[in-house]
């Protein structure tokens, strides 16, 4: 039963994760709490888009939420999503390394046959 639950969550955050909008967002956020209206002139999408993304991200216990009067604060909750992120970014970079070195293989083989 835990080991379900474990999978859940992991399954949450990582599909929290897996928009270009949420990433944009996180990275706005690293700067610090900031209001609906300071975040919403920062992305050219719509407000209901951008609460729409907020509120998953929240959902998955990525961002804090605060209220303060009529403004809505977000934060980020464990700065540890970052390092998750870094991560990815690294396996990426692998990755596009590797392309890369098989394209230059298949390239000097293509030239070796002229």
């Amino acid at each position: 039963m835990a080991q379900k639950n474990v999978s859940e969550l992991r399954l949450k955050i990582l599909s929290a994760l897996s928009d270009p909008t949420r990433l944009e967002l996180l990275e706005y956020l690293s700067g610090g709490e900031r209001c609906v209206c300071e975040i919403l002139p920062a992305f050219s999408r719509s407000q209901s888009t951008i609460s729409k993304h907020l509120n998953i991200l929240f959902e998955a216990d990525i961002l804090d939420r605060r209220i303060d009067g009529k403004k809505t604060l977000y934060s980020i909750k464990d700065p540890q999503v970052f390092e998750l992120v870094r991560l990815v970014d690294q396996m990426a970079l692998k990755q596009i390394s590797q392309l890369a070195e098989a394209g230059r293989i298949i390239e000097e083989s293509l030239s070796c046959g002229r």
